[in-house]
Parts: structure tokens; C-alpha cells; sequence
């Protein structure tokens, strides 16, 4: 079976020990890969047809985003389905939709005017996120109105959030059905990370998240609030760094949703990830 994997260009060009690990796996299983960044190739519109089996989108640029749309509409095979990850990527209707779902999120607003912000701010700290933003650019954390003066105009509409003081943050990670969890300290994608047990809260609401966008590898931030766990973050296909057997988890489920039939769904709990884990370890 033929796979590609639509990828981001990384700056600096660092590759994913998960990925080149996963890549590896489905080779060994006979699974041919291609591998395409999308800032790397001229692809001519009339000719793009659907030449693989599946195509696997790692990338969250308008570019990869608009060629799977055209893979969808053509009738390839996406893992995400193209309309979750249109979705989770569009911040302002990925939390209204876990809003009118039920999933706990913080409360939000929408503008593209922060002037409109003061009355808000003056009674509480707010998040300002770019609306189709991603690995924490452009995320503004506003805590009175001279600061709201202060801050830099936004060039797309913006999705604010009341901001929920935290010291931690719960990084969920989703595998089909198989839930994990690590904590970090601030902001940064490099700050330290650790695995840690995970509620039956923070899974159940994982795997709603997954069932309500359709998603089968995606991610959430979860940070915990006086009323409970609140989602303030959902993407698909994280970058999975540091969760356990991570790789041959990821090749397994690949591996059965790409040999499965299309409308399938990948069992909860694949017989073969013990032994595949066994093998690799």
C-alpha cells in the first residue's frame, strides 16, 4: 500500500523522532512512503490526481490544508478526515462546538476590534489567540486595559478567552482510543514534560473531543479550574513527543485504518499493539 505524509517545513530542519520512527515501522511492513513538504514542491492544479492509498496530514498550513480539500473532494483517503481537521484548525468553531457539545472550555469571545476588549478586561485577564493560529504564535495574554492599549493589532479575527491562572498544563494525547497524558510547566514546546496518571474526566473528555470532530490522532490542552478540567486546546496529529511506544502505537493504528475498510473504524484496543510494542522494545 502507498502512504504520503503531507509535512511541514521545520525551521530548523529537525525531523520528529516520532515520525522517522513511524516511517520505519510501516516500511518494515511493506508499506511503501512518500514524504512531501508542502513549501518544497510546484504542483500543477490540472494534473493532481489521487495516487496513494492514504494520505496522512501532518501539517497545519493553508497550503497542505487546501490540497487536502482537493484530495477529499477527488475521493482520497485522509487520516484525519479533511472536515476534522478543518475544524479543529478554525479556533473559533472548534470551541463552539465543544461549547454547544458540552465539553467544558473556558468562556469566549470573538472580535477582530480589541479596542472592544476593555470592559471585559477590566474584570478579568484574558487569552487572545489567532483564530486559525498554532504552536502558541500569536497567543497574547492581556491582564488590564492599559496592556489592551498596548498590544499589537491583530491582522485576522481572534478568539479570546477568560484566562484560567494555572502553573501546569496537561498535554493529552489520543491514539484511536488510547488516551495519554504528560504535564509541562509554561508555554514553550521545549519546556520540560512528564507523564502523568490521567482521570477519567480528562479521558472521557478526550475521547468526546475525538468523536465530536471525528478525529483519530490529535491532541488537547487541558488546564484544571475551580469547576474542573477546561479544554483551552484541540489540534490533530501532535507532535506525540515523549509519550511511550509513541511510534509503534502510531504505525499500528495507521497500519489497520489504511488496510480497513473506508467507512471502519479502527478497533479501541488493536490485538497486536502488546506484541508490536514487544518487539520494538
Amino acid at each position: 500500500m502507498n502512504l504520503y505524509f503531507m509535512l511541514a517545513l521545520q525551521t530548523p530542519a529537525t525531523p520528529n523522532p516520532v515520525l522517522v520512527q513511524t516511517f520505519e515501522i510501516l516500511r518494515q511492513r511493506g508499506f511503501d512512503i512518500e514524504l512531501g513538504i508542502g513549501e518544497e514542491l510546484l504542483l500543477q492544479l490540472d494534473r493532481l490526481a489521487v495516487t496513494h492509498d492514504l494520505y496522512v496530514l501532518k501539517s497545519h498550513t493553508a497550503l497542505w490544508l487546501s490540497l487536502a480539500e482537493i484530495v477529499h473532494a477527488h475521493g482520497g483517503r485522509l487520516l484525519n478526515p479533511f472536515p476534522a481537521c478543518l475544524a479543529a484548525q478554525n479556533k473559533i468553531v472548534a470551541v463552539e462546538r465543544m461549547r454547544a457539545a458540552g465539553i467544558p472550555v473556558p468562556r469566549s469571545w470573538v472580535t477582530g476590534d480589541p479596542d472592544l476588549l476593555r470592559s471585559i478586561v477590566e474584570e478579568r485577564p484574558v487569552i487572545m489567540k489567532p483564530y486559525a493560529g498554532g504552536r502558541g504564535l500569536g497567543i497574547l495574554v492581556v491582564h488590564s486595559p492599559h496592556e489592551l492599549a498596548k498590544a499589537p493589532r491583530p491582522r485576522e479575527p481572534v478568539l479570546i478567552q477568560e484566562y484560567v491562572r494555572h502553573e501546569q498544563e496537561l498535554k493529552v494525547y489520543v491514539i484511536g482510543e488510547e488516551v495519554f497524558a504528560m504535564r509541562t510547566r509554561g508555554p514553550s514546546r521545549d519546556a520540560p514534560r512528564w507523564t502523568c496518571p490521567i482521570s477519567r474526566d480528562v479521558r472521557e473528555i478526550a475521547l468526546r473531543c475525538g468523536r465530536l470532530f471525528d478525529l483519530r490522532l490529535y491532541g488537547l490542552d487541558i488546564v484544571e479550574s475551580a469547576d474542573g478540567p477546561l479544554v483551552v486546546d484541540l489540534n490533530y496529529f501532535p507532535s506525540y513527543r515523549n509519550v511511550p511506544h509513541a511510534a509503534v502505537l502510531i504505525a499500528d493504528f495507521i497500519d489497520a485504518y489504511a488496510r480497513g475498510p473506508v467507512s471502519a473504524r479502527v478497533p479501541a484496543r488493536m490485538t497486536r499493539i502488546g506484541r508490536a510494542i514487544a518487539a520494538h522494545h
